[in-house]
């Protein structure tokens, strides 16, 4: 009776350790959240701020003389920064698609043992993680050799196969179950049937992961277009938004505009608004993939 009391009461005290345990975890964990949330929330404050309370009072959480002028602002010709929104959803679906066939063509070639250029690839994948060939000949390549300025295929080729995103995908591909693999064989499957529908579907987490960062690459990018790019008809949106405000700061520093209001402090706010929306709905979709497959491409020494 004694013995059955006293593992009771051991009982009760490991499940209240165990619940405040859990509660201290998840309080830490809520914190940490709310403080990467306030950079966010202070952006949007700030764009619906006014310029003036901006620049008297600072930074704050809640808008300060809440107006949409900065949003006005930049958005006096929609047609343009819809345009670039289109010209940057194309860029990043068709490179996105284009870069996680070939980097994971690439990954499982360079994961299968039995291939004779196996370490071929390895090193010179490898290779270029410690040197390139420096911006001048990339530019003349681009440029001269390739003849792609003022093509969007400028924009997405430099990105196509990016070496570490290639190795994650390779030791993801190296873990799979080789018994599956040769089951296939076996059954008569050719290497394509193999990639396509056994190596692929398997490695639906790290292929998310990878995708996502292949997204916000994309998306963000803006450095390309400024070497590239001189016909704004093809200006992706994080480019234009350079533009737009690089045409704010200069009309802010014009002695004739003194007078005028130009949301220089607000508009650049509104801008990152507008630029990192659709990204955080991107990661919102895969999420649920991102920490298991972070987990399972993980490099092995």
């Amino acid at each position: 009776m004694t013995t059955t009391t006293d593992s009771s009461r051991s009982l009760n005290r490991y499940r209240i350790q165990a619940f405040f345990g859990r509660a201290f975890v998840h309080t830490i964990l809520i914190a940490f959240g709310l403080l990467c949330l306030i950079p966010m929330v202070l952006i949007v404050s700030v764009s619906l701020s006014d310029e003036i309370e901006i620049a008297k009072n600072g930074y704050s959480l809640l808008p300060v003389g809440f107006t949409t002028f900065a949003y006005d602002y930049i958005l006096k010709k929609p047609q343009q920064i819809l345009r670039s929104y289109g010209v940057t959803i194309g860029l990043t679906v068709v490179g996105t698609t284009l870069a996680l066939l070939v980097s994971s063509m690439l990954a499982y070639a360079m994961s299968r043992k039995d291939f004779r250029f196996r370490r071929v690839l390895d090193y010179y994948v490898f290779f270029t993680l410690l040197f390139s060939g420096g911006m001048v000949p990339f530019y003349i390549l681009v440029t001269r050799y390739l003849g792609l300025k003022d093509n969007p295929l400028a924009l997405i080729l430099p990105y196509v196969v990016i070496a570490w995103y290639v190795l994650i995908l390779r030791t993801s591909f190296a873990q799979l179950p080789a018994e599956i693999m040769e089951a296939a064989r076996i059954d008569g499957a050719g290497e394509w049937r193999i990639f396509f529908q056994i190596a692929m579907p398997l490695s639906k987490p790290v292929l998310a992961t990878i995708g996502l960062f292949y997204i916000l690459r994309y998306w963000n990018d803006w450095f390309l277009s400024l070497l590239f790019m001189n016909d704004p008809d093809f200006y992706p949106l994080q480019y234009l938004l350079y533009v737009l405000m690089q045409n704010i700061n200069t009309l802010a520093s014009n002695p004739q505009t003194v007078n005028v209001p130009i949301p220089v402090q607000s508009a650049r706010m509104a801008m990152a608004v507008l630029a990192f929306g659709p990204a955080l709905f991107s990661f919102l979709l895969v999420q649920k993939y991102f920490v298991r497959g972070l987990t399972i491409g993980a490099l092995k020494g």
